[in-house]
């Protein structure tokens, strides 16, 4: 929709079976994310467009709610391995049971991938290079994107109760085009994530009252045990080079009870409540630099022997923090009439850190037909500033600013739902949004400084053609203006199209292909470089799916015709010619049901 303020996007919020991903001191799904296997996703879900007045911060221009497999979706047990380019491979275990009445579910996977091996033509340093006449960059170079994964979970189900937990470990996790866009081949990383959620549903606990609360737990680290090399040897004043690792920890603990009353002729309404603590309760910088202001300038100062060491928590990048959320929010579905419905919600959210925001949604919804339905919607949303944006100290390209407001963005949108035959469904929605407050660099400061506008709309076409074949693909279009600048605020596409079919000729066999075209991005004001070029990449694939004695094999080919697909870099990053999507790519895969 033409939203974008870094290449993690905080203003989507990612939930896991309900609970946020988000890492305070990102404001997104974490910097050492690594990937997520599909093998115990049961269904994912999205929901375009504000969300805030059910879900609270971040949930900006849409969530995304990642539903892991329970025992009723496994049903006995199932081995897989995995091997492709890039020397990546992966094997996973999920298994469901009983154990006595409680029902069972649990998965394991181990993966390793050495990464795509993009060149990167030139970077930071190149920069520096042509300025101050040295030769230090290790441009032309790969692009390092390997890790190894641990992914584990398990859930108890007995009645109304349910308990998940998860463990996410990715390890030797490399900096891809480096911290600050100058190539790193030294740079390791490893993140931790642990999730455990508790939650009661009661039907009718009195008359009329069905009754949810949910309590979650989430620690999440991330760690560079080998500092990133932010400059290589031989830049300005850095004889062995500069390094860095900011490491940090956090906890978060979150308690909600959410109640419904369905009492009222042609009203449900619905209630709820909640406390989130969030601490990221440590902090930890190794580096060889000191930073100095003098005036307006910067200066990065080595240290006399250039050896990384541990710095003192007043001079590292960051010292801890802690927020408390409270929130209260109701909802109404009113049935208007026979063919109108409205739903209208308001939730209030109070944080320790910036205080109170209020977001409202409402829609109003038109079973025109039995085969069309109309819908016109507004809605208000907020991200919260991250912790980085608000404390950051100590930092050589950016300040924090305690004083920040969360960014706010109010969208109104409309759509239509066609069923156009028993086998084909089509939904076409158009929207208008502004945001205001948003968060930017300003003189080497996050400051709320900004306002967007933008429209557009987005087609979904889905189309069984017969038993063996199906067709789907979606077709978005968007403008957006910064009003500061009166131009394009950069880097989303204009034009975005995919599509898919999926043809089933013979038994147990699969043959899919899938197109995904990418158009029209511009740069942002001050980037003086060309527009980002477009591109198109083809994938395809096989299945043979019930094969012989519980066996099903699937391989594929993703960009086939090795198309240069390039994503945007910004202009502080300084690298010339974006960053490379992977090139053509294969793997093949073997499961085993028992």
């Amino acid at each position: 929709r033409g939203i974008y303020s870094n290449p993690t996007n905080p203003q989507i919020l990612m939930l896991q079976n309900g609970v946020p991903m988000t890492a305070l001191y990102s404001g997104d799904k974490g910097s050492q994310w690594g990937g997520l296997p599909l093998e115990n996703i049961a269904r994912i879900e999205i929901i375009r467009g504000p969300g805030s007045a059910l879900y609270g911060a971040d949930a900006y221009s849409g969530v995304i709610n990642i539903i892991t497999k329970t025992a009723a979706d496994i049903q006995g047990t199932e081995l897989g391995v995995r091997a492709g380019s890039f020397k990546t491979r992966n094997a996973w275990a999920v298994h469901s049971g009983k154990l006595g009445d409680i029902d069972v579910a649990g998965y394991l996977a181990l993966g390793h991938s050495n990464g795509p091996n993009n060149t990167i033509e030139s970077d930071k340093q190149t920069v520096i290079d042509g300025l101050a006449n040295t030769r230090a960059s290790l441009a032309p170079g790969t692009l390092r994107m390997g890790y190894d994964s641990v992914d584990g979970s398990l859930e108890l189900n007995k009645g109304a109760w349910r308990w998940r937990s998860g463990y996410k470990f990715r390890n030797n996790i490399q900096p891809g085009p480096g911290v600050l866009g100058a190539l790193d081949p030294v740079g390791r990383g490893k993140s931790e994530r642990i999730t455990s959620d508790l939650s009661w549903s009661g039907m009718d606990v009195v008359p009329n009252w069905d009754v949810s609360a949910q309590a979650s737990y989430l620690f999440y680290t991330q760690e560079y045990f080998s500092p990133f090399q932010l400059l290589p040897p031989g830049s300005i004043g850095f004889t062995n080079g500069m390094f860095g690792a900011p490491n940090t920890w956090e906890d978060q603990t979150r308690v909600s009870v959410v109640a419904t009353y369905r009492g009222l002729d042609a009203h449900t309404v619905r209630m709820g409540m909640g406390h989130d603590d969030l601490d990221l309760y440590r902090t930890q910088e190794i580096k060889n630099f000191s930073i100095q202001v003098q005036g307006q300038d910067v200066l990065l100062v080595p240290f006399a022997d250039q050896t990384p060491v541990e710095v003192p928590e007043a001079a590292s990048f960051m010292t801890p923090h802690r927020r408390v959320v409270d929130y209260v929010f109701v909802q109404d579905e009113w049935r208007v009439a026979r063919d109108w419905a409205f739903t209208g919600v308001m939730r209030q959210d109070h944080y320790s850190d910036f205080g109170h925001t209020f977001n409202p949604r409402m829609a109003l919804v038109w079973d025109a037909r039995s085969d069309l339905t109309a819908k016109l919607l507004f809605g208000r949303a907020f991200r919260a500033p991250s912790f980085t944006e608000l404390y950051s100290i100590n930092n050589p390209v950016v300040r924090g600013n305690s004083e920040l407001k969360p960014e706010s963005i109010s969208t109104w949108e409309s759509a239509l739902s066609w069923q156009a035959t028993a086998d084909a469904d089509v939904n076409l929605s158009v929207f208008r949004y502004t945001m205001k407050d948003i968060i930017r660099l300003s003189n080497q400061q996050w400051n709320n400084a900004g306002v967007q506008q933008g429209h557009g709309l987005e087609l979904d076409v889905s189309w069984r053609v017969a038993r063996t074949l199906k067709v789907q693909g979606n077709y978005a279009w968007q403008r957006a203006k910064d009003e500061a600048t009166q131009a394009d605020p950069g880097f989303a596409p204009h034009h975005h199209v995919y599509g898919r079919v999926d043809w089933r000729p013979l038994g147990a066999w699969t043959f899919g292909t899938q197109v995904n075209y990418v158009a029209d991005r511009k740069r942002p004001a001050g980037d003086a470089r060309p527009d980002v070029p477009d591109y198109t990449t083809v994938d395809l694939n096989i299945r043979c799916g019930e094969g012989v004695k519980g066996w099903s094999f699937s391989g594929g080919v993703l960009n086939v015709f090795n198309a240069d697909a390039r994503e945007p870099a910004g202009a502080s990053v300084s690298i010339a010619n974006d960053l490379p999507l992977p090139h053509r790519t294969f793997f093949i895969q073997a499961v085993y049901r028992l």
